[in-house]
């Protein structure tokens, strides 16, 4: 059984987990340049503790995990933007705006043909997404597969899945000492998959056909590397997608990684406590 509340709850606490922890350093680093008292900060009151238990040297270590990881975040997302404008550009070029327009008004978003031979059929773009096929998918592919495969993407476009991916991708890849957040960015992308599955068998009436276009594009192989801001139709939890689609009234419940759930929860735990003991 699949559920979009499951994938949702994911998404929000991985993204207020992440958010607090980032946020608060953001604050740290601005009260330190611009010279701010930020009693409140957790950051700040993790370096007041360090000096009353008499370890201020390791203020510098706390200076070093705040500021490489926000560079890191910096760092991350301009190579991110870097990378996705290259490949709207690219794509921009390829663009068959015949077929363009006829795929668009027919299913009435915005869908873009591309002249390009290998396979490509992914969802890009944070406040407006656009789906993008390839004529190498289309001739791939027969009619009703093709369509299977558009109705995927359409839901991730509906969902706008790719700004949500990537926040979770970025997150997971800067707090990399909260490794939970790598499975919870995983388990999102795998959830989000078989719900855009789920879908697309709903509107085209029939699993056989979407599971052959996944089974074809994953046997043509040579698909784009996609930046964190693209969802595509053949790189994500490729295994479980063909499990349900043979069995889509299967229960498949979450098995959550003790061990990772534990070291981001005493990560996590640690901040709240010094935020606790400073109010107190």
């Amino acid at each position: 059984m699949i559920s979009a509340r499951q994938s949702k709850k994911l998404f929000i606490v991985s993204l207020l987990a992440a958010g607090t922890v980032l946020s608060q350093m953001i604050l740290y680093s601005v009260s330190l340049f611009a010279g701010w008292n930020m009693r409140f900060n957790l950051v700040a009151v993790c370096h007041s503790l360090i000096k009353e238990i008499g370890f201020a040297f390791l203020q510098y270590a706390v200076d070093a995990l705040v500021f490489s990881t926000l560079l890191l975040f910096v760092w991350k997302l301009g190579v991110q933007w870097l990378q996705s404008a290259r490949m709207k550009k690219q794509f921009e070029a390829y663009t068959m705006h015949t077929l363009t327009d006829k795929w668009s008004k027919r299913y009435r978003a915005d869908i873009r043909l591309i002249s390009y031979p290998a396979p490509v059929a992914v969802t890009m773009g944070f406040f407006r997404p656009v789906v993008i096929l390839s004529t190498g998918l289309k001739e791939m592919l027969t009619e009703a597969e093709f369509e299977a495969v558009v109705y995927h993407e359409l839901y991730h476009r509906t969902s706008r899945d790719p700004l949500k991916v990537f926040a979770l991708a970025l997150c997971a890849s800067v707090l990399w000492y909260m490794p939970i957040l790598k499975w919870t960015r995983e388990q999102y992308r795998r959830e989000k998959e078989l719900l855009a599955d789920a879908y697309a068998i709903k509107q085209s009436g029939s699993a056989a056909n979407l599971g052959s276009a996944l089974v074809k594009m994953i046997k043509a192989g040579g698909q784009m590397s996609m930046p964190f801001s693209c969802v595509s139709f053949a790189d994500t939890s490729v295994n479980e997608r063909i499990h349900y689609l043979l069995d889509p009234g299967a229960v498949r419940p979450l098995h959550i990684p003790i061990r990772s759930a534990l070291l981001s929860l005493a990560v996590f735990t640690g901040i709240c406590v010094l935020f606790i003991y400073v109010l107190a």
